[in-house]
């Protein structure tokens, strides 16, 4: 990997050995085939505190590791570090995104509104036993799903498709009921 220093480098050579190992083993977690990496040192010095900013560019994406210290040295060190992380969490995330078996995309239903009968998918369809051609099912609502309460207008809407539907009020937060009739006016049942 390519080191370029800006600003007062004052390290030992010991110590730039060991900062140099470190970029070696961020070099490695790069996997640089495409070519060599280069790594880009800024060096600043602010009243008794040495800051270190380290900038790689890596495919489409900046790596930025940022770190204030009382010496050079530990400062550039934890800013590597810094650096290590975020590449590790960025090649997770491309790793886990290209593996894996595609999933089936399911078409959900549309929603059914408050109280009103929800048919059972077909693949969760139990077979019918004499028990259930004897008498009629009844369908309980889902009352763990929290719908946002609605206007009559909204109702109206919602009604496309469908015989009836149940809802709250917005203005009176009571449950009603707007029911389709067969001349194509509504009724509404107010609880």
């Amino acid at each position: 990997m390519k080191i370029t220093y800006t600003g007062k480098e004052a390290l030992t050579p010991a110590e730039n050995g060991k900062i140099e190992a470190k970029f070696a083993k961020l070099a490695k977690l790069l996997d640089a085939p495409s070519g060599e990496r280069e790594a880009h040192v800024i060096l600043a010095e602010q009243r008794h505190l040495k800051r270190a900013e380290i900038t790689i560019q890596y495919h489409d994406h900046r790596l930025f590791g940022e770190e204030s210290a009382a010496d050079a040295f530990t400062a550039i060190s934890t800013a590597i570090e810094k650096m290590e992380k975020q590449i590790l969490k960025l090649r997770e995330k491309w790793r886990d995104t290209k593996r894996g078996p595609k999933e089936e995309i399911e078409t959900e239903p549309a929603p059914v509104a408050k109280g009103a009968a929800k048919p059972k998918p077909e693949a969760e369809a139990e077979p019918e036993t004499e028990a259930e051609e004897a008498g009629p099912h009844v369908f309980r609502p889902d009352h763990h799903q929290r719908r946002k309460p609605m206007t009559l207008e909204e109702a109206m809407l919602a009604i496309v498709g469908r015989d009836y539907v149940v809802y709250r009020d917005a203005e009176t937060d009571r449950v009603n009921v707007l029911i389709r009739r067969r001349d194509g006016n509504f009724d509404l049942i107010e609880a």
